[in-house]
C-alpha cells in the first residue's frame, strides 16, 4: 500500500485489464496532473480527492478507435467527436482520411483544437479528402487522379506530425474506379517522403485484396481487413490467401474498420478460427453507420467478444496494439507516468443480436457497454 498522497482522482475497486503490463485483476487507479500516478491493490484516500467506486466495472487504458470520421460539419461523412467519444468510452479518435492537405487546417482549427477527446489523423492524398459521402451522393475521390495532391500532402504531413500520424488512400470499385493501383503508388510515395505509415481502404475490386497487400510496406495498414466477398481475404476453399500471410510476416498491420458494409461475420469466424486476429479493432464510425450496423467501438468490440476472441485480446486490439502502430508509447497503457486516460466498461449479460455489414446476424450472451471515461486525468462521464 502506498503512503497517502494528494491525487486528483481515484478509481476504486475496478477490474483492471492492461495487456501492456499483463494486468488482469481488481486494483485501484489514481491520477494527478493529467497523468497516471498510481496503480496498486489499495490506494488510501486523502481529503479533497474525487473518488469513483467502480466495483463491478472493468477499467482499461483509454480506448483508441483506430478508424473514425469526425470532421463534423466540415465534411458530410463526419460525426460529432465528443458525443461519440463519450458514448463509446473512447479517449483517442483516429480520423482516417476525412481531410486532405487542402482542408486539414480547417479540421485542426474548428474541431481538433477544440475537442475534449484526442484526435489524430491519417491525411488523405486527395486534396479535399473524402468530400462527397452521404445517403444522397457518393463520389469516389480516388477516381479522379487530378485530385491527388502529393506535393502539398507531404508539406502538410511534415509540418504537423504532432497530429498527423499517417497517410490515407481509398482503393476499389467505388472509390478509385478503373485507376487500378495508381492512387496507391502516389500514396506510397507520399508516405515514404513523409516518413509515415500508409493506411489503405479496400472495397470491391479492382484492384484485388492480394494486389494491394503485396504492395504494402512494414508498418502500413490494410483497413476493412475482414470484409466479405468480393475482395475477401479468403480463398474459395476458405483458406487465408497466401499473400495476406506473407504481408503479415513482413510487418503489415490489419485493421477491422467495420463501417456500413466492410465487415463480415463469416469472414471473421474463418479468420479467427485460423488464428489470424486483427491487429486493431475499429468502428469506422461515420454518418451512415453510427445508427447501425457499426454503431460505435464498444459494439464492435462486443462482436469480437461474441465471436470467441478472449476479452484481453479484444482490449489489446483497441489499446496496446493501436498505440504501438501509431508510435504513441504514452497511450495504450496504464503505466505510472503515462497520459491519464482510462476507459470504464461494463459487461452486460443477456440475449443480444449483432449485425455485420452484410445484414447477417450473430447472437451473443454478453455485450460490452461504456460506463465512464477519463481523459488527461479528468472524469468525463457521470457514473
Amino acid at each position: 500500500m502506498s503512503e497517502m498522497e494528494d491525487f486528483d482522482l481515484i478509481l476504486k475497486g475496478g477490474h483492471i485489464i492492461d495487456p501492456d503490463q499483463k494486468i488482469n485483476s481488481v486494483m485501484d487507479l489514481a491520477f494527478k496532473d493529467g497523468k497516471i500516478a498510481a496503480l496498486e491493490n489499495e490506494i488510501p484516500i486523502s481529503e479533497n480527492v474525487l473518488v469513483k467506486d467502480l466495483s463491478g466495472s472493468f477499467i482499461t487504458p483509454g480506448l483508441i478507435d483506430m478508424h473514425t470520421h469526425v470532421y463534423w460539419g466540415g465534411t458530410s461523412i463526419g460525426v460529432q467527436p465528443d458525443d461519440y467519444s463519450s458514448k463509446s468510452a473512447v479517449s483517442t479518435l483516429v480520423d482516417t482520411g476525412s481531410v486532405g492537405p487542402g482542408n486539414f487546417y480547417g479540421f485542426k482549427s474548428h474541431i481538433i483544437d477544440k475537442t475534449r477527446a484526442r484526435i489524430l489523423i491519417f491525411l488523405h492524398i486527395s486534396h479535399a479528402g473524402i468530400f462527397a459521402f452521404s445517403d444522397k451522393i457518393m463520389v469516389g475521390e480516388s477516381e479522379d487522379m487530378r485530385l491527388m495532391d502529393p506535393k502539398t500532402a507531404i508539406e502538410v504531413a511534415k509540418a504537423n506530425k504532432d497530429v498527423i500520424v499517417g497517410i490515407k488512400v481509398r482503393l476499389g470499385r467505388w472509390t478509385s474506379g478503373n485507376n487500378g493501383l495508381a492512387p496507391l503508388e502516389v500514396a506510397l510515395e507520399v508516405a515514404e517522403a513523409s516518413g509515415l505509415p500508409l493506411m489503405v481502404h479496400i472495397d470491391e475490386p479492382p484492384p484485388s485484396y492480394k494486389e494491394i497487400v503485396a504492395s504494402l510496406r512494414k508498418r502500413d495498414i490494410l483497413t476493412h481487413c475482414f470484409r466479405g466477398s468480393p475482395n475477401s481475404p479468403l480463398t474459395i476453399s476458405g483458406d487465408i490467401e497466401p499473400e495476406i500471410l506473407l504481408a503479415r510476416s513482413r510487418g503489415v498491420y490489419f485493421d477491422i474498420g467495420h463501417g456500413s458494409m466492410s465487415f463480415s461475420f463469416d469472414t471473421a469466424k474463418k479468420m479467427l478460427r485460423s488464428g489470424f486476429y486483427p491487429d486493431t479493432i475499429s468502428s469506422d464510425v461515420h454518418c451512415l453507420c453510427i445508427n447501425g450496423p457499426a454503431f460505435d467501438l464498444v459494439t464492435t468490440l462486443s462482436k469480437f467478444y461474441s465471436l470467441g476472441m478472449p476479452l484481453i485480446e479484444v482490449v489489446r486490439a483497441s489499446t496496446q496494439n493501436a498505440a504501438e502502430i501509431l508510435a504513441k508509447p504514452d497511450l495504450g497503457s496504464l503505466k505510472v507516468g503515462t497520459v491519464g486516460d482510462a476507459s470504464i466498461l461494463k459487461i452486460k449479460d443477456g440475449s443480444f443480436e449483432f449485425e455485420d455489414g452484410e445484414k447477417n446476424k450473430l447472437d451473443g450472451d454478453k455485450k460490452i457497454l461504456a460506463d465512464g471515461l477519463v481523459i488527461n486525468g479528468k472524469w468525463i462521464i457521470p457514473n
